[in-house]
């Protein structure tokens, strides 16, 4: 299938970056960026829609050599979150940004920006459709995992012995306007560090908060 083609497009873009000598940062931010670019999982073009029918974006990175680490959160118009996130990382002035001013932030950064429709895709158009459907009808609880998730995440160890990790997610279908999960959460959502593991979840975002469940691995 075409998203098993993607993924394999995601683990080459990753490969040529450490097969390069390259950082292991950079290895999950190239992986992480082929996902968010495709449509068939849930970040970047492709993401769930939120209970307004809107998207609200999620992504975050980490550095396992200095525990460095930067995330956006709540953002609408940002191409690639990822890189934002690593732009957040790289200035070193905040780990996570909100909102309208994390897409001002990008803008600023001179990140490809898109309008918000760039992200919707007719299957998670319906897959809200559906999810409200049952809802109103009090059936929400037979909505699939797969229906409410798809989360992507790399880790990677560079030939340096260099850990990272990286997070990107639309959250879930019908999620409350607002709401973050743990994928730009260090810690819940991802981590790494060097000696020890990296990290990159997907699931009940709002349980692994609660259990700190990157960290805590």
């Amino acid at each position: 299938s075409e998203s098993r083609l993607h993924l394999a497009d995601a683990l080459r873009a990753g490969w040529r970056v450490l097969s390069a000598d390259g950082s292991a940062l950079d290895a999950v931010q190239a992986a992480v960026v082929v996902l968010e670019d495709s449509p068939h999982f849930n970040a970047g073009h492709g993401a769930a829609l939120n209970e307004a029918s809107e998207h609200e974006l999620d992504a975050s990175i980490m550095d396992g050599a200095s525990l460095a680490a930067g995330a956006v959160c709540a953002v609408r118009r940002i191409r690639n979150p990822v890189i934002a996130a690593r732009a957040v990382l790289d200035r070193a002035q905040a780990v996570l940004l909100a909102g309208t001013a994390a897409d001002d932030f990008a803008e600023r950064q001179g990140l490809a920006m898109v309008q918000p429709d760039y992200f919707t895709t007719q299957r998670r158009v319906e897959a809200l459709r559906v999810v409200q459907a049952r809802m109103a009808s009090g059936i929400a609880q037979q909505s699939s995992e797969a229906e409410k998730h798809g989360t992507v995440g790399a880790v990677a160890r560079d030939i340096h012995g260099h850990l990272a990790a990286a997070t990107s997610t639309g959250g879930f279908n019908n999620k409350p306007s607002g709401r973050v999960g743990d994928g730009p959460i260090i810690g819940a959502g991802t981590y790494a560090k060097d000696g020890a593991c990296a990290v990159s979840c997907t699931g009940q975002g709002e349980i692994f908060i609660r259990r700190v469940a990157a960290y805590g691995l």
